[in-house]
């Protein structure tokens, strides 16, 4: 990640403060991990903004360097300039960060009192005022060297990455929407609205494809290699482990040919019937390469999926609202027959013959990528669309790890989630599916920050 630094000023105030800030934020900056853009501190005085003029003199320069930063940080070191910095940062187009100074007991003399945490204030209702969207954070007023500025930076990574990622991408949907779920509808033309472009295929297209392999093209030896270090395929027929290769592969042509960033793939039943296979650890496949896979056409849940793994930079999974875990009403089982990353898993999976296929057309389902979920702090989120908007949650819980018992088929894991009960009424009251998407670590914050300041989504509360 890369920021774009701005500094302010306001002439009749100290403004030898904004040298030693200049110095401060790039080392805040690069002791985090993160790279810099910053306007040469000779145009200026002391580099920072203070008029018009010399606003339109930092606009132009950011706008020479468009696409090198994902966000831009607006440090106060005083109380500066509100108008020099609208016209600085108004065509900026990246999440933007106010920072603002504290003022020191014992340094509170003209030479040194900063007067930020109220020029902080200035400069929000400025913005507010321009439609220029930006981000605060707590404290209102924060030293760059500090811890909690140090959380603030990485938490507003995380929000740049969300919104890059999600401000235009294309989502692959292969197969018409599952017959049997309604639950899954959605708008294509709303999404494009919000730049999610959905590149959709028939899937008798892909059985085609499937069938026109070579059982030794390269591509799918290479997959059968690559699935068999991936998860315990040992019980798994070897006609049944080609044909999974040669979905995988086609499925990857796909990707390349449409420059896919996620996907929602028709899971059942054609895919059993026909191919014989259930694709679900190619589904988990995917999503611990980082291009998120929902299954059951549920593609608003590969929009949510996205996000979490752009804030997180882990795979996220979706996964069914299941089963009471107990007399806890805290606790549910979030579970799939079998997409959920590996890497999300307690163990490793073992690739098996889906139950439920299994019991009315024996040897048709070899694929659920079974096991349980580990245990891990975690986001849930999810989404739908009606009259013309992307309308989404977010919340944070946590995988517990407990046990669930040896024959509960498919990928499962206990969540701890606080009023539960109450949510799930919000939930259904809502409108939201049987579904929930998950990613690791609490990004409820970030998440709601990217989607509703930057994205312009409508997000609904429900804790």
């Amino acid at each position: 990640m890369k920021f774009a630094l701005y500094f302010g000023n306001r002439g009749f105030m100290p403004g030898e403060l904004i040298e030693g800030a200049r110095q401060d934020m790039i080392e805040a900056v690069t002791r985090a991990g993160y790279e810099y853009l910053a306007m040469d501190a000779s145009l200026t005085r002391y580099g920072a903004v203070e008029t018009r003029a010399e606003g339109r003199l930092y606009h132009d320069w950011l706008k020479s360097h468009e696409g090198e930063y994902d966000g831009v940080i607006l440090c106060m070191p005083i109380f500066i300039d509100e108008n020099g910095a609208a016209v600085a940062l108004q065509d900026a187009n990246v999440p933007i960060l106010m920072q603002a100074y504290p003022d020191e007991i014992g340094k509170m003399d003209f030479a040194h009192r900063r007067d930020a945490f109220c020029g902080k204030f200035s400069v929000t209702d400025v913005f507010y005022q321009y439609k220029i969207p930006f981000t605060v954070m707590k404290p209102h007023v924060v030293h760059p060297l500090s811890e909690a500025f140090r959380q603030n930076l990485d938490d507003f990574a995380a929000v740049c990455r969300v919104v890059k990622g999600m401000k235009r991408f294309n989502l692959g949907c292969i197969g018409a929407r599952t017959t049997a779920f309604k639950t899954v509808r959605f708008d294509e033309v709303t999404l494009q609205r919000y730049g999610i472009n959905v590149e959709s295929f028939d899937l008798s297209e892909l059985v085609y494809k499937v069938g026109k392999k070579a059982d030794g093209d390269p591509a799918v030896i290479a997959k059968l290699e690559q699935l068999e270090g991936y998860a315990d395929f040992s019980r798994v027929p070897a006609a049944n482990k080609l044909t999974l290769a040669k979905i995988s592969a086609v499925i990857d042509e796909y990707i390349e040919e449409y420059k896919l960033d996620a996907l929602t793939l028709r899971c059942w039943n054609e895919m059993e019937t026909i191919l014989r296979v259930c694709p679900c650890v190619l589904i988990s496949e995917l999503n611990d390469r980082g291009i998120p896979c929902s299954c059951e056409i549920d593609l608003t849940s590969a929009i949510t999926m996205r996000a979490l793994q752009l804030a997180s930079g882990k795979p996220s999974a979706c996964l069914d609202w299941n089963n009471n875990y107990g007399e806890d009403e805290n606790k549910v089982i979030l579970f799939h027959c079998g997409p959920v990353a590996q890497s999300l898993m307690a163990g490793k999976g073992t690739v098996t013959e889906h139950k439920m296929f299994a019991k009315g057309d024996p040897g048709s389902g070899w694929g659920t990528n079974e096991g349980r979920i580990a245990a891990f702090g975690m986001t849930f989120a999810n989404g739908f669309t009606e009259d013309g908007k992307l309308k989404v949650y977010a919340s944070e819980a946590r995988f517990t790890g407990e046990p669930i018992e040896g024959a509960f088929f498919g990928c499962g894991g206990v969540a701890e989630i606080p009023d539960l009960q109450n949510k799930l009424i919000r939930l259904a009251k809502g409108g939201f599916k049987h579904h929930t998407t998950v990613g690791v670590g609490h990004w409820k914050a970030v998440l709601e920050e990217a989607f509703k300041t930057y994205l312009g989504y409508e997000v609904i509360d429900i804790d």
